[in-house]
């Protein structure tokens, strides 16, 4: 290809070929890091909220960060990547709540607040960081 990414201690470096757009390069390495890092929580979380650890789908939606479906599994907005990691386990608890409750009701909050007790204000921080997420 035209360029790779290296990780570092909390630094990501692309080294392109000249002329090579760095949006695709950092998307890629954005996305990789976004489906290992979600794994690794759908892993550790799944067993608190008594659900197996369902597939993961990465999803680019403008709007949506999350979605479950009991046949395929859940998707996560590899975007997320960009948060602190406790709004990004307050997604996944969501969508994990979701394998037992498809709806939002009051079933579903309690086990979302069995997860993560603070719930409400991680959403909210969820919302006040989406107003400020990059866009390429």
């Amino acid at each position: 290809g035209g360029g790779r990414a290296i990780w570092g201690a909390g630094t990501l470096t692309l080294c392109l070929k000249p002329g090579a757009a760095p949006g695709p390069f950092l998307e890629k390495a954005l996305r990789e890091r976004a489906r290992e890092h979600f794994l690794r929580r759908l892993e550790a979380l799944a067993p608190l909220l008594g659900v197996s650890v369902p597939p993961l789908a990465l999803s680019s939606a403008r709007t949506r960060w999350g979605s479950c479906s009991t046949k395929s599994g859940v998707r996560l907005n590899w975007r997320l990547i960009h948060f602190p990691e406790a709004v990004v386990d307050y997604v996944v608890i969501h969508e994990l709540a979701h394998l037992r409750h498809m709806n939002h009701g009051p079933r579903f909050w309690s086990l979302v607040e069995a997860g993560c007790p603070d719930y409400r204000r991680r959403r909210v921080e969820l919302q006040q960081l989406a107003a400020h997420i990059p866009h390429w």
